[in-house]
């Protein structure tokens, strides 16, 4: 992890921050193009008339690619974090749950939906952190406390709301690849979680994430006009973005709520 490191030092945070906004990114775009589609989709779902649909897609557009540009250019990163944070819980509480009972009519499947969306939040938490640590090392040569307490908060909020993708990628078959895959995982997942050994065992993470992302959220492979080429792409985008967290957790550190911090005063 240190070898990582110092190799992606210089670039590793960017890449972080664009992972973890390109659901959003991707979402914003979508509804730019599809304007008159998701107008008309969510005013056939909620038969809440045109100007309320209307009022919900634009706010989504302009909520989503507004924040991705302020974040993406370093500029009021706080107020887009707070605007996406506001972006996650109108989609999972107007949007997401509704579209999946609907179409699924499981609580199973809103549960998972829903830890998604947590472990989203999970990532803009860690964002959140390293917005305010930037903001303190503009004014150099201030004396300055080791690290705030909100920030550690923060941080170790962000872990934790991280892992909960990682549990919803468990699968309860008696076969010997999934209880190892299990096995390591959940070992992966309380590592992170507790702050011990956290860039490596974040690193881990990412990788094997993104080999499950790449195998099984496929989108490029199914035509266009098929729906789960929609719902394989809001997947693949969202678990990226967990990815981006999680990079965000192997450039930053864990913070000072974790065992690896504590390991410093033992």
């Amino acid at each position: 992890a240190r070898q990582f490191l110092r190799v992606t030092k210089q670039y590793l945070p960017h890449v972080a921050r664009l992972c973890l906004i390109s659901t959003f990114l991707e979402d914003g775009i979508r509804m730019w193009f599809q304007w008159s589609e998701q107008r008309d989709y969510i005013d056939g779902t909620w038969n809440c008339g045109y100007f309320l649909a209307t009022i919900f897609v634009f706010t989504n557009l302009f909520g989503q690619l507004s924040g991705c540009i302020l974040v993406l250019s370093r500029n009021f990163v706080q107020y887009a974090c707070f605007g996406l944070f506001g972006i996650i819980a109108l989609q999972c509480n107007l949007s997401g749950v509704l579209t999946c009972f609907l179409l699924s009519n499981s609580i199973l499947w809103d549960l998972k939906f829903l830890m998604r969306n947590l472990a989203l939040g999970g990532g803009l938490l860690l964002l959140l952190a390293e917005s305010r640590s930037e903001g303190k090392s503009m004014f150099a040569g201030v004396p300055t406390m080791r690290e705030s307490s909100p920030k550690q908060y923060m941080q170790l909020g962000g872990r934790v709301l991280l892992v909960l993708m990682f549990m919803t990628l468990l699968h309860f078959d008696m076969n010997f690849f999934s209880i190892l895959q299990n096995i390591v995982g959940t070992a992966l997942i309380i590592l992170v979680a507790i702050g011990f050994k956290t860039k490596l065992a974040a690193l881990t993470l990412v990788i094997w994430l993104f080999g499950i992302n790449i195998y099984f959220n496929a989108f490029w492979t199914v035509p266009a006009y098929k729906p789960m080429h929609d719902f394989l792409k809001y997947d693949f985008f969202q678990t990226m973005s967990v990815i981006g967290g999680l990079l965000l957790v192997v450039a930053l550190g864990p913070g000072g709520v974790s065992m690896d911090e504590k390991k410093k005063e033992w």
